[in-house]
């Protein structure tokens, strides 16, 4: 089960300053999606690996923990790498990375187990576009790289 990590507060009282989670199941990597879901992310930050692996991407993640916690403060967003290592494969739909600078938003990440331990994680970005990892087993990690900063957008998303 991934834990919060950095402080020794309660979690349910204050936020921990940083994000530091593991996932190595489908609970775990369900939490890293819910902490994840509507980064954006660059075409860019996404370091489509060479040789099967590791997949790594800088994301800007909003900070849902805060609100989850009853934060009055303004939204927040943070700088994060998702990592995804026992990557065998990854196939991209709608993602070109001739066009870097376009700019994604993740919504999930799901896996879909094939013979387990291994199976398929997904990363399903607004309008369509994803990234599928054929995967010897789930070993996923969501760090946060520094301070958070104010944002004037909160994420919607209709009932």
């Amino acid at each position: 089960m991934p834990a919060y990590q950095g402080s020794n507060q309660q979690v349910n009282r204050n936020v921990t300053e940083f994000l530091r989670l593991a996932a190595l199941d489908e609970e775990d990597l369900r939490v890293i999606s819910a902490c994840i879901q509507d980064a954006v992310v660059r075409v860019a930050d996404i370091d489509f690996p060479a040789a099967p692996g590791r997949l790594l991407i800088v994301v800007n993640r909003f900070a849902w923990e805060k609100e989850a916690a009853g934060s009055k403060d303004r939204p927040e967003r943070r700088r994060s790498v998702l990592q995804f290592d026992r990557v065998r494969s990854v196939a991209r739909n709608g993602i070109d990375p001739a066009r870097p600078d376009t700019v994604l938003s993740l919504l999930a990440i799901t896996f879909h187990p094939d013979d387990t331990p291994s199976g398929t994680i997904e990363l399903h970005f607004s309008g369509g576009p994803g990234l599928r990892l054929e995967v010897e087993c789930i070993e996923a990690r969501l760090t946060d790289l520094g301070s958070a900063w104010e944002t004037e957008h909160r994420p919607v998303h209709p009932e």
